[in-house]
């Protein structure tokens, strides 16, 4: 089981209008900004969510630890058909979209209930609001970190927002990158896109190629890298100095 990290960048979101509430159900832990205080809403989605992925790693232990494309099964659970479908695309394993999914599940069943919302699950985040949001950008060590802010219009939302990392958290990547973000309408394909741009990303040759890789999968918006002091964008990016 991950070590449970403190979400330090919390104290940092400015949601202005909206409520903000913390969620925690066993390793889920969500930061929600909304037009109101949903908590009983937003738990009961998340235990929907576990349930789904729970129950089919009770039946097939493998979906938990496998690192390659899992095989399409046509008697899984809506929301892991949807983490299979979307880690199939760009080639990592199922649990590579786990943080994205249940942020994507809950954000979209919460508009049921609130014109705007912003859920944010590990980095993750589904986003849906009537105002540009600026996303900030923490790459560890690199000299860009929280310098720049990725700025998300209200004409792309909703919206998922997944950034992965060689050199911040536990997250499994076999890259350098510092960030690797994705832009994509579907945040369970924005958090497995993410860790398949990190893996990819071996050295500063690497982030002339992106182009090529994200144009190459249907569904991804846009993309940014950064690696050391240097950054490379695909797509519809559009950045602000912090």
């Amino acid at each position: 089981m991950t070590e449970y990290t403190k979400r330090f960048y919390r104290n940092r979101v400015k949601s202005q209008d909206l409520v903000s509430f913390e969620v925690a159900v066993k390793e889920t832990d969500l930061l929600v900004s909304a037009e109101h205080k949903l908590e009983k809403e937003t738990r009961d989605l998340v235990l929907e969510s576990r349930h789904q992925i729970e129950g089919y790693i009770r039946r097939h232990p493998d979906f938990l630890t496998a690192l390659e494309p899992y095989p399409e099964d046509s008697f899984a659970p809506p929301l892991v058909k949807e983490m299979i479908e979307h880690t199939r695309a760009v080639g990592v394993g199922p649990m590579a979209s786990v943080a994205g999914a249940i942020a994507g599940y809950v954000g979209k069943h919460l508009l049921e209930k609130s014109n705007q919302v912003i859920v944010e699950n590990g980095g993750d985040l589904f986003v849906k609001a009537s105002r540009p949001v600026t996303v900030s950008v923490f790459a560890g060590p690199s000299p860009l970190s929280e310098k720049i802010g990725l700025v998300i219009p209200p004409r792309l939302m909703p919206l998922g927002v997944a950034s992965s990392s060689a050199t911040v958290g536990h997250s499994l990547s076999l890259g350098k990158a510092d960030a690797g973000c994705i832009l994509s309408s579907s945040a369970a394909l924005a958090d497995a896109a993410a860790t398949a741009l990190c893996n990819r990303i071996q050295g500063p040759k690497d982030l002339k190629r992106i182009d090529e890789w994200a144009g190459s999968v249907k569904g991804i918006l846009g993309v940014l890298v950064v690696l050391g002091d240097r950054m490379a964008t695909w797509g519809q990016i559009e950045l602000v100095g912090l």
